[in-house]
């Protein structure tokens, strides 16, 4: 399972069900621009350094890009961008599960359910 950006920040901001499901699905994968993402969303070098440090605990497979992956996202935007504003981000993380063959686990899956072949589990931090 590779997950998105948006758990991962639930799971940093101490939301119970993302802890949850982070806790099940180890270890796990993330793309290299969640990572990026999450890193640039860091205030000092000492959260940085946690995080990284939580990174290794969970045993995170963190997955680079690749040709296949860039060309793939390519594709998705010249797709999808003008009919569902896909954006960068998102079509890398896209291409990257498809290119690994992974579920995403999201809760912004209204960024990739146009994606055909793309297995998405959605994740709701509140509620049901």
């Amino acid at each position: 399972m590779i997950i998105d950006t948006d758990v991962i920040i639930w799971e940093l901001r101490g939301n119970a069900k993302a802890q949850k499901i982070i806790h099940e699905n180890i270890p796990f994968a993330i793309s290299v621009v969640t990572y990026i993402e999450l890193v640039q969303g860091m205030k000092s070098k000492e959260e940085l350094r946690r995080f990284i440090k939580q990174l290794s605990k969970w045993n995170v497979t963190i997955v680079q890009i690749n040709p296949d992956i860039s060309t793939r996202a390519m594709i998705y935007v010249e797709e999808y961008y003008l009919s569902n504003s896909m954006e960068l981000a998102d079509a890398l993380i896209a291409a990257t599960c498809i290119n690994v063959s992974e579920m995403l686990l999201t809760a912004n899956d209204k960024h990739y359910k146009h994606i055909p072949n793309l297995q998405l589990k959605k994740f709701t931090p509140n509620g049901k």
